[in-house]
Formats: C-alpha cells, structure tokens, sequence
C-alpha cells in the first residue's frame, strides 16, 4: 500500500479510536495532557512503520496496545527515578504500581465516561471544556476546531492548553463524580455537547446556516454518553432532543445554501431513521421532566406533524409553560411566545416578548417584529427586522431578516 494511502487510514482510525485511546491512557497515567502526548507519540510511530511495514490486521487494537505499552515503560522509569531518589535520601512522590498489566483490559465504557466527566469539569470556562472535548473526545485538531467555532487556531490551542493545565494544577481526579456531585457534573457533560450541537444546528457567525459535522460529532458524544448512562434520563433526552433537531438538517438549507425556516421546510426531506432513533430515546426519558427532556417533547410535536398546520402549538405553548418553570430563562420566555402566537394570541405573546431583556441577541428583535406584522403593525415590525439584521453575525440569517424588511415596505 502506498504511503498516502497508509496515513489516511491513520487518520481515520485515529478519529474513530482517539477517544478509546486517550481515555485508556489518561486511567494509567493519571494526566489528561500527558495522556493525549503519549497518544500523540503512538500516530507518530504508526505513520513511521505502517508504510513498511504493512497496515496490521487489527489497526484499531494495535495502535491501544501500542499506546499502552509506551504509557507502561514511562511509568516503569517513573519507578526507577524515585527508588534512586529514596536510596540517595531524597523524598520523591510515589509513583503509579508500574505492574499493572492485569488492570489493561477494564471495561473500556468506565474509561470513555472518566474521561468525559474530566474534560467537561465546571472547574473549566465554558469554551475551554467545548474545545478539550472536541480534542480528546472528538478527535478534532485543534485547526478544524478553529474553523468550525470561526476563531483563530492559537486561540483555541491555548484554550486546550490551560485546561489541561487547569487541570493538573487543581489535581482534578480522573474518576467518576461522588455522589453528592453527580447531578451538576452531568449537567455540565450535557451543556457541553448541546453547546456543540447548538452551534452546529444554529452558527452563531460566519456564512454557513447549518454546520453539520458539529452535530453529528455532538450527537456521537451524545450517544457514547446516553449508552454509558443509560439509567440517566436527561442523557436519553438530550439525545432524543438532538436526533429530533438534526432530522431537520436536510431540509433547513437550499441548494444554494439560503436558510428554509421550519414553516416553510419540506417535511418529506426530514430524516426519518433519526426521528425514530430520538422518539425511541424520548421513550426511555418519559416520566421525567428535566429540561432536555422537555425540549425533546417539544420536538416530538414537530416530528409528528405532517404539515406544518398539523402542528400541536397549544400542546408546545405548554410544554413551554412547564419548561420555564423547570428551566426559567429569557430564551425559554422568547420560545413560549413565539408558541402562544402560533396557538393564536399574538397579544399575550407580544406582552411576553417586551418584558423580556436579551442584550445583543438578534433573535429577540426578529420575534417582536414578527408579531408586530401579525398585528398589523408593519412599520414597527420592519425597524425591528432591521435591528435584528444588524445584531447578527451569521451571513444567512442576516439575508433573512433584510429580506422579511423589504418585504414590509
């Protein structure tokens, strides 16, 4: 085989394996920098010896093993460093058991949610966790996180770079959460990766409406994390809620890019594999009302709507009401009216929208002149798509909403 064709199988077992990998490592090893080096140090030898040597027969098995191996030897010289230390009188810290061949072969799922739970530590700022996930979980390089958050490379570098710092400075346990700290450390592994989706679903900036490779690597982390909790309900909706989003992405964008708004999309080109995978999920999380939950209920009523005059909106108004009691939030109050209005009191929702505060958040003016035009209102309503317009950094939503002004003059 030739050596272009041996580096792309690198790369592509890497993306698939690098989270198996890391999480391994990161369990010997106690250190997620350390960790994801030692993997790092593995594709080097991979893309050395695989073009002579001949791609294995088990790629995805020898690059694990070849990791562990190196993780082994570091700890072993570790050892020998501190017995030398003990024997001239000097304290040295104790190093990790170098025998620990038994202890290889743990049920790889223990090690993928330790891992998880770590990178997504509240310890961490918000963009710092979505980039050390993406890196260590999604197997991303630090250039294509870049491109798809529209941010400089070194930026993000640094951002992964002083988490893993953060990291070992705190001396964060590379294990699950206690008990009495389950419930906020898995709030925060769900942030993060709807935080991915979202961005994929809805880019905040730049040119592209929908940026789909970010949802599906959300969904994988999802799905990883709902298989490996399956007794927690919020993971089962929050993948519910993201299979039942991302069935929409086929139709959410023309040929040519321009944004198709959900009344207008073509439901025959919804996915229907993933509105039966987030409907089954949706199952397993009933009986629950956590907010991804609730989302994904709320979600379901657009799925089973054939037409988009099918839609239950009394049913969604109050999905709403129980979500802003669960979850209260300005954008929550925004989705609710937006629901009131379809379910035909455009004057309660207006109500709603004006009492609410969303500094520079452009669809807050979108949502007023919306229902400004439905009440007959069109000079007010064009002002506000104009603000809307100004306040977007998106290319495409910003062509929506000059495009609804023009249509209001």
């Amino acid at each position: 085989m030739a050596p272009t064709d041996s580096r792309t199988v690198v790369a592509t077992v890497w993306r698939m394996e690098s989270a198996r990998i890391v999480a391994a490592l990161t369990r010997l090893v106690r250190d997620v920098g350390l960790a994801e080096e030692l993997a790092q140090d593995t594709i080097v030898i991979a893309l050395e010896q695989w073009p002579i040597a001949g791609i294995p027969e088990h790629p995805a098995s020898w690059l694990m093993a070849t990791a562990k191996h190196r993780a082994i030897d570091l700890l072993r010289r570790q050892s020998r460093y501190a017995e030398k230390l003990a024997e001239i009188g000097r304290s040295a810290p104790t190093a990790v058991d170098p025998d620990i061949a038994a202890d290889l072969d743990d049920y790889v799922g223990d090690d993928l949610l330790r891992l998880i739970f770590t990178t997504c530590h509240p310890i961490l700022p918000t963009e710092s966790r979505v980039a050390l996930t993406l890196r260590l979980l999604g197997g991303l390089t630090t250039d294509e996180i870049a491109r798809a958050y529209l941010v400089p490379e070194a930026t993000v570098g640094k951002r992964i770079t002083r988490a893993k710092r953060t990291l070992a400075e705190k001396k964060v346990p590379i294990e699950l959460p206690p008990p009495s700290e389950a419930a906020p450390r898995l709030a925060s592994v769900l942030e993060v990766i709807y935080l991915i989706f979202n961005e994929g679903y809805s880019a905040t900036a730049g040119d592209d409406w929908v940026r789909p490779a970010l949802c599906m690597e959300a969904l994988r982390l999802g799905r990883v994390l709902a298989g490996l909790a399956a007794q927690e309900p919020e993971a089962q909706g929050l993948v519910a809620l993201m299979e039942l989003q991302a069935s929409r992405i086929p139709a959410r964008t023309a040929a040519d890019g321009t944004p198709i708004l959900l009344q207008d999309q073509d439901r025959r080109r919804w996915d229907r594999l993933s509105i039966r995978r987030g409907l089954d999920a949706l199952t397993r999380a009933e009986g629950t009302f956590g907010p991804y939950a609730l989302q994904a209920s709320i979600a379901a009523c657009h799925a089973r709507a054939g037409r988009a005059e099918d839609t239950d909106w009394e049913r969604i108004a109050a999905l709403y009401e129980v979500l802003a009691y669960v979850a209260p939030s300005p954008i929550v109050d925004l989705n609710r009216a937006v629901a009131i209005s379809h379910a035909d009191d455009p004057i309660r929702a207006l109500a709603i929208v004006d009492a609410l505060v969303l500094p520079h958040y452009p669809l807050l003016p979108a949502v007023r002149a919306d229902l400004l035009a439905k009440l007959g209102r069109p000079t007010e309503a064009r002002e506000e798509f104009r603000r809307a317009a100004a306040m977007t950094r998106n290319t495409r939503e910003r062509t929506i909403f000059e495009a609804r002004a023009a249509e209001l003059d």
